[in-house]
């Protein structure tokens, strides 16, 4: 069950992506070219997702396991701290060159384009150097 309603999950994050266009890298540019053509277009996306998990979010943190039954993982460090400054850094600026975000990245790596490939394979790398360094320590 958990399996599936895992499934169901990404396929909807997915069409939700596809439909809102920010599986296109020149939308996701455009909506960070503020000085520029900006395209406001994805503050909407980032809107109505944020109004959903505002809604939801005081539900789903009483509830003690997820509805298929597994354990709810929620966050507990709270700190602002130079790894997570620094990490956001690094983030927003890989996710502003490309004008790729890693949700839409892996939506599209079935397109086989050579941009997105290497910053899968980029980010995968990233996931890996810090699991075998940092991660052990966190």
């Amino acid at each position: 069950m958990h399996g599936l309603v895992a499934l169901l999950s990404g396929i909807i994050f997915s069409l939700g992506l596809g439909i809102s266009g920010m599986v296109n890298p020149n939308v996701v540019i455009g909506f960070l070219d503020i000085f520029g053509t900006w395209n406001p277009a994805l503050v909407f996306v980032m809107g109505g997702a944020v109004m959903v998990n505002l809604g939801l979010f005081n539900m789903i943190i009483k509830r003690k396991k997820t509805y298929s039954g597994g354990k709810l993982h929620l966050p507990t460090n709270s700190k602002l701290d130079k790894s997570l400054i620094i990490g956001s850094v690094l983030f927003g600026m890989g996710w502003g060159i490309a004008g790729i975000c890693p949700g839409p990245a892996v939506a599209n790596i079935f397109l086989l384009n050579p941009i997105t490939l290497t910053f899968v394979g980029s980010m995968l790398g990233g996931m890996l150097i810090y699991k075998f360094t940092l991660g052990k320590n966190h």
